[in-house]
């Protein structure tokens, strides 16, 4: 889960791409980048940190220019150096910038065919650089002095050809303009829009449409799985669909948590969706426990809100907030290391006694994923003097690793891995334990207004869409993700970063 953005304006859009970044600061904690073009010249800034911790007045005034990319990042397999923060930069041909949202699940393929026949040198061990590579070699095959939006789309065709995975990329070309593509399945989102002003129309290229929306950007649509967008740095639009086979399935993911509520992803609310989410969470427990004695329904913020919101509606129950956030803490989901989730829960939530005590409390979260935050705040509702403590879950349960770009826990980390939900309920504390139906929240996300077949529902059903996934490839990056691995690389990622600065 990362945050891009590429914009084409008529002035300087420095100011612009901060603000894109801010919005889409949910997507990613752990680094942050801006890289702008102007008169053929590159101007980059990135490191690790928030938005507003990396970019200062001093690295504002540097970023001119009047077409750009940004990054928010937080890392896939629990590195965290700024090495690797983005954009990434090739200069051959032309000098090209690259931001990417997702995962390649060949990228150890890639790195090989980069090296041994592309003759490339690849100098991290994020698949962003090597995607950059591909598009790069891809491009250089033109052998173009100056390219044109069909060189540019070929490039494309042609790493779509080689890549797998989840993929939603903006990438700079200096001097002549921004392309943003998505994976043939469109599992990771991106979006585009355009605004008019005195001098001309400006376009916007983003992950959600919320960034669109508080830059003053009228959204246009959805990229198409497989599709891109070439923008020139003049400012003429172009787009075609460069893959072979395209078949739309999204992440949904992505509409239990990642995005924010106020975005549309492929044509559909994600608030709409989350509060469907919640009706089909209340038809369940009506159906299950029709004689259920639950008083009050109480969020554990923020993203399970608008769920528990219309659950509350549909039972017939109060609908309270019970806990007070600490909307300085950073999200346990995307912190390395176990013993930094437990700390932060804490720092993070407050009970309001007022609400709890004595009540037989529905907590509702957006999903369960290891199991840890949601035990300590079953606890913390005790404490606060709860008779009884319900959860419920607006996902179902979470069995399987993400390989497209969320950096999910490896499967023996997973608490319903291999459990039942009373085996979950008592792991976790709760007096009785609703998972939402898979069926039920496919409807929730596809069933509106503009409907969605299929799905990326893997770490639901274990069922990869790209065909590729394997038990040796689990394996592989249950090595990479698991706790005792993420500590090991975040010790030796905080000397390299000593040793850098």
């Amino acid at each position: 889960m990362c945050g891009i953005v590429g914009i084409v304006g008529k002035s300087n859009v420095n100011q612009a791409l901060y603000d894109a970044l801010t919005v889409l600061q949910h997507r990613g904690q752990d680094a942050a980048g801006i890289v702008t073009s102007h008169d053929g010249r590159l101007f980059l800034r990135k490191d690790n940190g928030l938005v507003r911790d990396v970019f200062h007045q001093r690295h504002m005034q540097r970023l001119v220019g009047h077409m750009g990319i940004g990054h928010v990042r937080y890392p896939t397999a629990g590195s965290s150096t700024s090495a690797e923060a983005q954009p990434f930069y090739v200069n051959s041909p032309y000098g090209i910038t690259l931001a990417h949202n997702g995962n390649l699940t060949n990228v150890e393929q890639l790195a090989k065919e980069i090296y041994e026949s592309d003759l490339r040198h690849v100098n991290t061990n994020s698949d962003s650089e090597v995607l950059l590579n591909v598009f790069a070699h891809e491009l250089a095959q033109r052998g173009k002095l100056q390219p044109t939006e069909e060189d540019v789309f070929a490039a494309v065709t042609d790493v779509h050809n080689r890549c797998v995975g989840g993929y939603a990329v903006v990438a700079m070309i200096t001097g002549y303009g921004i392309v943003g593509f998505r994976d043939p399945n469109g599992i990771r989102p991106i979006v585009f829009g355009q605004r008019h002003t005195d001098e001309g129309v400006e376009y916007m290229i983003a992950s959600e449409s919320v960034s669109l929306d508080v830059l003053g950007f009228t959204l246009i649509r959805d990229l198409a799985p497989g599709e891109a967008v070439y923008i020139t740095e003049e400012g003429k639009l172009h787009t075609r669909q460069c893959a072979i086979n395209p078949k739309l399935s999204p992440c949904i993911f992505e509409h239990v948590y990642l995005a924010r509520p106020d975005s549309i992803i492929d044509g559909v609310s994600v608030y709409k969706a989350r509060l469907r989410m919640g009706e089909k969470l209340a038809d369940k427990i009506l159906r299950e426990r029709p004689d259920h004695d639950i008083d009050v329904v109480i969020p554990i913020p923020d993203t399970s809100r608008t769920s528990a919101l219309e659950l509350a509606n549909h039972l017939g129950v109060k609908f309270r907030e019970g806990f007070v956030k600490n909307r300085y803490i950073g999200r346990t989901f995307i912190m390395p290391g176990q013993a930094a989730r437990k700390k932060s829960v804490r720092q993070k939530l407050n009970a309001i006694e007022l609400e709890f005590r004595g009540k037989n409390v529905m907590l509702v979260d957006d999903s369960i994923v290891r199991g840890t935050t949601c035990k300590q705040i079953i606890q913390m509702a005790r404490e606060a003097g709860a008779k009884n403590v319900y959860f419920c879950s607006a996902a179902p349960a979470v069995r399987y690793p993400n390989v497209y770009g969320i950096d999910m826990p490896s499967a023996h980390e997973l608490i319903a891995h291999n459990r039942t939900t009373q085996d979950v309920a008592d792991l976790i504390g709760a007096d009785w334990l609703v998972y939402q139906d898979l069926s039920d929240l496919i409807e929730a996300v596809g069933g509106g207004k503009v409907k969605i077949d299929n799905f990326d529902c893997a770490v639901f059903d274990g069922k990869y869409v790209t065909g590729d996934i394997d038990e040796a490839y689990l394996n592989k990056i249950e090595q990479a993700r698991n706790d005792a691995s993420k500590v090991k690389t975040q010790a030796v990622s905080a000397i390299i970063d000593l040793y850098n600065n």
